[in-house]
């Protein structure tokens, strides 16, 4: 599985045993255990009988190495050990042993006891925490361990596959203990590492120091590679600056240049940029799009709202060096996502109700410093894949008025793609986060069920919804998962944190080289001729970076995804609404709706036909599971074209029901079979060649998606970006 990128930018120092090659969008540094338990006097090491000499000096070179690879943009990543208050995660020999040693007359106190800095090695009290030289800004990664490494019992690699990281950069306290052990369990799992002497230290440096950075990397590197600070210093030199604030800021603050990709805006606001004037900017644009497709909004904030919460981000956070990821980053939320004290309306009038608490995944990017523009249209209780199914109104393509938006996160994918926002909450039953963004030439991503919270969101299909987050590119929803992903435990169809990571390929021919599957030639030939076209220009594409064709069992993602809509699991969809609700409310709902829950209602499935269908949904989830295998007959991603045609509103309108039916041929198989799955543009094609009217002027977006197995969301991204990069270098 590749995690490295096309022709990175690369550097390269002198190190042991030979020099030190990296990427440097795919390197982080790790700095290990700083703390004051660590670190200051009457901490534990110095409680424990260490000498806080050397561990202190290594503080300024340290420091020096964080400034520097935060100003060339690398992800940063601090640990620090210790445990729960009551010791739960505390090994019993890890708490007594040396305090039992025969003789013993340094180790007094042990974990968990009182000392002058708190309760030792204990996370919450003023020891665990880092040393103010060192301290973590908003956005960088703190991953608390309970033992020695930093990748036992922690999320650390799934944090650094989440950023595609292939190399890292090593420092921190102890060097003979939690430096060498992470050094080890990282070499252990595919990563290239490199220490760098003079930011390590430990307890008893005249004895053990040099033998450790030794055994790293004796026997030609076996665990890694150690290198001098200087030479570091000097390659991340040029790149100072590339994502930090100016050490002084410009006399007359930046201009917006309308770039609303997450990294863009980052760097403009760290350089002086003001929230108020993107604010300013958009809401003309919003007023402009209005007019041309006036269905995009239920709700939208005012200019004068919006404003206001701009000004006040800006007074909140006037260090620009340490802005929260999502500082002034504007975005916009379907309308089935609770915000406290505006209507939910799900696109169903009798249903709207105005909820006291906020979604949990509307409550993380706010805390995040996201600025919320409105909420979208959709089609009525999120069903749908047309987008033709609101008493909002029909949105339609960004690309042409004839054509659909795609649904049921309609507003959502229009709202991306005319640039009105950066990013959007959308969410994802049998294709709702994917198809909208490919008929508007954005990315949509569905992460594997359960693992960003659900709570807040009017359900549509409560055992198969998700999530879905729509941005512009792969890696804007890659930065956005991150910040989201968290396991809730009053979810009910949360996964619990993952405990095993596949391992990674950092360097060699595997690095690139990755297998997927495609559908065989009976279910392309559903596929309009553009859409067959471009999907083999797809399928080349991903041959040239290193793709292998590889064959696989097509059946269960076929029969998964009739199992959906031909089975009973479409009985779901009446499960969350009152037993009277369609009786009630047929008048004043949307016809296409109303149709389709009588059609539910008239099978009268059996309790036992709901069972064999569960049974269905277990033995074709395992068959999938086969598919993407840890084993050389597994593939890693299967692409699909997104939707097999891009319909006009008007075909839709005139048989709504089979042609919605046929744009879900790829999406219905994704949350039956717990796949994750990620849209993403593969070019555009003349509105002619699907038309067949040679009069017919404009383009259409191509998109496909990556789909891939349970929480296997960090492998299947960075395949995507690397297609998303080839597309790009080829338009």
């Amino acid at each position: 599985m590749s995690l490295a990128k096309d022709a990175p930018r690369e550097l390269s120092i002198e190190a042991k045993p030979y020099a030190f090659t990296f990427p440097l969008e795919h390197t982080a540094l790790l700095v290990i255990d700083m703390q004051r338990d660590f670190l200051l006097e009457n901490g534990f090491g110095e409680i424990q009988g260490g000498n806080l000499e050397a561990v202190q000096a290594s503080i300024a070179p340290t420091k020096k190495l964080l400034e520097a690879c935060r100003k060339a943009g690398l992800s940063i990543v601090h640990t620090r050990e210790g445990h729960q208050p009551d010791l739960s995660d505390c090994p019993s020999s890890k708490l007594i042993r040396q305090a039992a040693a025969p003789n013993n007359t340094q180790h007094k106190l042990v974990i968990g006891e009182k000392g002058e800095l708190g309760r030792l090695l204990t996370r919450g009290e003023y020891g665990h925490d880092i040393v103010d030289d060192l301290k973590p800004l908003p956005g960088e990664v703190i991953i608390d361990k309970p033992g020695k490494g930093s990748f036992w019992n922690t999320a650390i690699l799934h944090k650094l596959k989440a950023r595609a990281i292939t190399h890292i950069i090593v420092s921190g306290v102890t060097t003979e203990c939690c430096f060498a052990t992470s050094i080890r369990e990282a070499n252990d799992r595919g990563f290239e590492c490199c220490g760098i002497v003079e930011a390590t230290a430990g307890f008893n440096d005249a004895c053990f120091k040099q033998i450790t950075l030794d055994m790293i990397h004796w026997s030609q590197g076996l665990f890694g590679f150690i290198a001098s600070l200087q030479p570091l210093l000097d390659v991340l030199a040029p790149l100072a600056g590339s994502r930090t604030a100016t050490d002084t800021p410009p006399q007359t603050p930046p201009g917006f240049d309308g770039d609303l990709t997450l990294p863009a805006l980052q760097k403009a606001y760290r350089n002086g940029l003001s929230p108020v004037t993107v604010i300013e900017a958009l809401y003309n644009k919003i007023e402009s799009y209005h007019k041309i497709d006036p269905a995009v909004w239920i709700y939208l904030e005012s200019r004068d709202n919006v404003m206001h919460a701009a000004k006040a981000l800006a007074t909140k956070y006037p260090d620009k060096g340490a802005l929260p990821p999502l500082f002034g980053i504007p975005f916009s939320v379907k309308d089935s996502i609770d915000i406290a004290g505006l209507p939910t309306t799900t696109a169903c009038p009798p249903l709207a109700h105005v909820p006291s608490t906020s979604a949990v995944v509307y409550d993380k990017v706010i805390a995040e410093g996201a600025l919320l523009i409105g909420k979208t249209n959709l089609d009525q209780l999120a069903t749908g894949l047309t987008g033709c199914r609101s008493p909002y109104g029909i949105p339609h393509s960004v690309y042409h008025k004839d054509y659909i938006s795609g649904g049921s996160s309609s507003g959502n994918a229009v709202s991306v793609g005319a640039g009105l926002v950066s990013f959007s909450l959308a969410t994802d039953t049998a294709g709702s986060g994917r198809v909208p963004p490919g008929f508007n030439g954005v990315v949509g991503y569905k992460p594997t069920r359960g693992t960003i919270s659900f709570r807040g969101v009017t359900p549509a299909c409560l055992s198969l919804d998700c999530i879905a987050l729509t941005t512009r590119t792969v890696a804007d929803a890659r930065s956005l998962w991150q910040l989201l992903e968290e396991y809730d435990p009053l979810d009910e169809y949360a996964k619990p944190p993952l405990t095993f990571e596949r391992h990674i390929n950092s360097i060699g021919p595997q690095s690139t080289s990755f297998k997927f599957g495609v559908p065989p030639p009976e279910a392309l030939s559903l596929c309009s001729f553009p859409a067959r076209r471009m999907f083999n220009e797809t399928i080349a594409k991903l041959q040239k970076l290193g793709g292998v064709l590889t064959p696989f069992d097509w059946s269960p993602f076929k029969k998964a995804g009739q199992l959906l809509y031909d089975g009973t699991f479409v009985s779901e969809r009446l499960a969350s609404l009152p037993d009277d609700f369609l009786d009630k409310n047929r008048s004043v709902m949307h016809p296409v709706i109303v149709d389709l829950m009588d059609a539910v209602v008239a099978r009268q499935s059996s309790a036992v036909q709901a069972y064999r269908d569960l049974q269905a949904k277990a033995l074709y989830t395992r068959q999938a599971e086969e598919v993407f295998a840890y084993a050389a007959k597994g593939i890693d991603v299967l692409v699909v074209p997104t939707a097999p045609t891009h319909w006009k509103i008007e075909e839709v309108l005139a048989d709504p029901i089979r042609k919605n039916s046929h744009l879900g041929e790829f999406t219905h198989c994704g949350n039956v079979l717990d796949l994750c799955g990620v849209a993403v543009p593969a070019g555009m094609y003349p509105v002619a060649e699907l038309s067949g009217d040679k009069e017919d002027g404009g383009e259409l977006p191509f998109s496909v998606t990556f789909l891939s197995g349970s929480r296997l969301d960090a492998e299947m991204l960075e395949i995507a970006r690397r297609f998303e990069e080839s597309v790009k270098a080829a338009s």
